[in-house]
């Protein structure tokens, strides 16, 4: 077995870095690939930690407690202030986290829950981007906006109602509020033809200062709250570009065999993808994007996800 790698840091003047560990254990997973990626945002922080809960299905179809246990553990380790966990889902909010059995694990690891569904009509802070696809602008949670460190974590999937993905871009569509809240957004999101454009777009206002990817399990097609299963067995993490991170689980979805729509496109061609770059949201082309891992397995199949990005390039 080839030695470990010291991680690679990432410059402003370097490609965005994608850390990637082979693990068949979601804990192990979680440890290898944040030390590998070397960042710590979180020091001294407190943290909103934004997980993958639209439904309770099991993971992919949502976030796995066991991946949650783990990053947390991880945070607390990092030196975070405070944690608080802040979702607003497709069901209500507090349905889902009990259907999930959060709530104790969450008070067992001292971290607070923030459902956006209970906020008020002044904590929806309204966003007009210019040249948007939205309508009207859109409204984003203000915890999320005013957070000094905004940590999300997603699954690794297919997406069967328009979005073709969802990962760490589509995770943000539960900072906007639901049709609960009176808001007519997923309406518009769903009924869209730009519906991949606008994914992007409601991206604009934040930042993640840390992004996990659990890829331990996928769906290569159908998503997102269930589909076809394949193991994949990787996590990936990136110090906050979502573009580079996300690009690098399509690349992953065609290795796996996945929906013609991940097929029979290139990586930065795919709607999300490429609006997201345009708007200066993360890496802008497959060179944009260094792809490290900690181990002879994590770097094999990071040099085959090299390569898929860069016949495209």
């Amino acid at each position: 077995m080839a030695p470990e790698s010291a991680p690679v840091q990432a410059t402003a003047a370097s490609p965005s870095l994608v850390a990637l560990a082979v693990a068949q254990d979601r804990a192990r997973g979680v440890a290898a690939v944040l030390k590998h990626l070397g960042h710590n945002p979180v020091a001294g922080q407190d943290v909103l930690l934004k997980p993958n809960l639209n439904t309770a299905d099991p993971c992919p179809g949502s976030s796995h407690n066991d991946t949650l246990a783990a990053l947390i553990e991880a945070l607390w380790d990092m030196g975070a202030a405070s944690i608080t966990l802040g979702e607003r889902s497709y069901h209500p909010t507090r349905q889902v986290l009990q259907q999930k059995g959060l709530p104790p694990l969450l008070d067992r690891l001292g971290v607070a829950t923030l459902v956006f569904d209970d906020l008020p009509e002044k904590d929806w802070v309204e966003v007009r981007p210019a040249h948007s696809h939205w309508p009207q602008g859109f409204r984003v949670a203000r915890p999320v906006l005013e957070s000094p460190c905004l940590v999300s974590t997603c699954c690794l999937k297919t997406h069967q109602y328009g979005g073709v993905f969802t990962m760490s871009l589509k995770l943000h569509v539960g900072v906007l509020p639901g049709g609960r809240q009176g808001f007519p957004y997923m309406k518009q999101l769903h009924d869209s033809p730009h519906q991949r454009l606008m994914i992007a777009e409601l991206n604009q206002p934040f930042r993640p200062a840390l992004i996990l990817l659990d890829g331990l399990e996928a769906f290569v097609s159908g998503g997102p709250m269930e589909g076809q299963r394949a193991r994949a067995g990787v996590f990936l993490a990136s110090a906050g570009d979502r573009v580079a991170l996300d690009a690098v689980g399509v690349a992953l979805l065609k290795l796996l065999g996945s929906t013609p729509e991940i097929m029979g496109r290139p990586v930065f061609a795919q709607e999300q993808i490429s609006r997201a770059a345009q708007l200066g949201l993360g890496a802008a082309r497959p060179g944009d994007v260094a792809i490290s891992a900690p181990d002879a397995a994590g770097q094999d199949l990071g040099e085959r996800l090299r390569g898929v990005l860069d016949q495209e390039d």
